[in-house]
């Protein structure tokens, strides 16, 4: 067999390439004797990108290029591409002050225009790699896949190299079907110019698979840059559990990426995973899990996981993870504790229960606070990380005293300096019932491209914050941004309490059939 795979992992921040990684690893089982190599271009300085990829190409001659795309949308409550997409979009739309305006304007141009840039570089390295490695094999084919992809696959298809493959969720089986000489056609992908994405594409379940632990030996050996991630302790490294999610939030793109089906990876698995990262000096871990705990039916596979890497004898390491927090036991945030988890992102989005249910999000904020009160007992004294988005279906002046309510109790629970609110305003993805719930109420337009952010009446409807409260949470961001820029979340919080005022708890654990009608609030005075 002389098939020879390289593997790019287009620019993005330095965050371990783990999907790269496992592809890697599924290959090497299944055809030992097929040639691979990685390339991240996130370790190599933006000036180097192209001849870094040329230069890879020329010493290996790859038959097979796969690209990994992970990042496209923008939009984030913290820095990046030059600035805060958040703060830039915000002072633009709803900034009272001209001169606030016109920076907001500015550094809305600016990110734009590395956002564009960054669409045509991704573009150019595809086509650039494919032309330099059809030099050495004039059949060489391109699969270009990941995060990114997965969402914006068929706008992708318009601007990418005729015949490269466009791959949707998992790689694994395509792969195994290409290298085999298969047909593909079954497969979640498409050809671009030759094929057409079927309809619902991205909702198709992937193949079953069950993983076994990543050979990391072997990974070191194809891929020059590995090292980089285990500097001096500065990076989790990536370790998944699972795949799938079984749950409907309304704007969460998981559950049609990866399947509505949990596929659990085995717990020996994955402690023979860790240990190997272990043994090389890993001691952070993250479970890159879309939830580690989805749903209770999963609550003895993270018993079992945890207790042998407690049996296992790495009591040094730190890990974290997304959880579904109504998912904990006392017996669960015992382990927890023991086995060194020392950060955690809960999304809960609102702290409203009449919320939570509209979102379809399917858990009791009351068994979340029992359950987190648990875990305190069991000895939990570090950062938490509470995901609120504002303004999401159905957000009242009560439903924002109720989430001040809900993180307020957090913070008595935890300690408020340790509950870190994390403030976003939704990027409506395709896909999702948002989505669908936009096109619904003529929000959006069926047909539109989501990638055409650079036009602002765009950009405003993807950033979820639709009036008539979109201009209060705006006024409320840009004042937050003024008085305390480095601690944003906070600030937020503390300045709609001074506003609104809290609610009683109780009514935020309460998910009333018939909503009230808001209450004005104490006042709405400009930034």
């Amino acid at each position: 067999m002389n098939d020879r795979i390289l593997y790019v992992r287009l620019p993005c921040n330095p965050i371990f390439p783990i999907g790269v990684v496992y592809l890697a690893d599924h290959v090497h089982k299944l055809f030992p004797d097929v040639s691979q190599r990685i390339l991240d271009l996130g370790t190599i300085p933006p000036l180097d990108f192209g001849a870094a990829l040329d230069r890879c190409i020329d010493e290996f001659k790859p038959t097979l290029l796969v690209f990994s795309w992970r990042d496209i949308q923008i939009y984030a409550p913290v820095g990046g591409r030059g600035g805060n997409p958040l703060q830039n979009a915000f002072e633009f739309y709803y900034a009272r002050n001209p001169f606030t305006k016109l920076r907001g304007a500015i550094g809305g141009l600016r990110m734009v225009s590395s956002y564009l840039t960054e669409l045509w570089r991704n573009q150019n390295l595809i086509q650039r790699g494919l032309k330099r490695a059809r030099q050495y094999c004039p059949e060489a084919r391109s699969v270009v896949g990941g995060g990114a992809v997965s969402v914006f696959y068929e706008q992708l298809g318009k601007v990418l190299p005729k015949g490269t493959i466009i791959s949707v969720g998992e790689g694994e089986a395509l792969l195994e079907k290409l290298l085999h000489g298969q047909d593909i056609a079954d497969e979640r992908c498409y050809i671009v110019g030759e094929t057409q994405p079927r309809d619902r594409l991205i909702h198709e379940q992937p193949a079953p698979l069950e993983k076994t632990a990543c050979n990391y030996d072997y990974i070191a050996e194809i891929w020059s840059d590995f090292d980089y991630y285990l500097q001096e302790g500065d990076f989790y490294i990536g370790v998944q559990t699972k795949r799938g999610c079984p749950h409907n939030c309304c704007y969460c793109v998981y559950t049609v990426v990866e399947g509505k089906q949990v596929r659990i990876n085995p717990a020996d698995e994955v402690v023979k995973e860790m240990r190997q990262l272990y043994d090389r000096g890993v001691r952070n871990f993250w479970f890159t899990d879309a939830q580690f705990i989805p749903a209770r039916r999963f609550m003895n596979d993270a018993i079992e996981l945890l207790q042998k890497i407690l049996d296992a004898g790495m009591t040094d390491i730190h890990w974290a993870a997304y959880i579904r927090a109504d998912n904990l036991t006392p017996e669960l945030c015992d382990l927890m504790v023991k086995t060194g988890m020392n950060y955690f992102e809960i999304g809960i989005t609102s702290g409203s229960q009449e919320l939570v249910r509209k979102m379809r999000m399917g858990y009791n904020l009351r068994t979340v606070l029992q359950n987190c009160r648990d875990l305190k007992a069991a000895g939990f004294n570090d950062l938490v990380s509470i995901n609120y988005s504002f303004n999401v279906i159905d957000e009242t002046f009560d439903t924002i005293r109720q989430t001040i309510a809900y993180h307020r109790e957090m913070e008595r629970i935890f300690g408020a300096d340790k509950v870190e609110p994390a403030i976003f305003f939704i990027g409506l993805q395709p896909h999702t019932h948002l989505e669908e719930y936009a096109f619904k109420n003529n929000i959006l337009k069926r047909g539109y491209n989501p990638l055409a952010i650079y036009f602002p009446w765009v950009a405003k409807k993807l950033l979820w914050n639709p009036e008539p409260l979109g201009s209060f949470f705006g006024e409320v961001c840009l004042q937050a941004w003024q008085q305390n820029p480095n601690d944003f979340g906070r600030e937020v919080m503390n300045i709609l309490e001074q506003r609104l005022g809290v609610a009683p708890l109780e009514e935020a654990l309460t998910a009333p059939i018939d909503s009230k009608e808001p209450k004005e609030p104490k006042e709405l005075t400009a930034v």
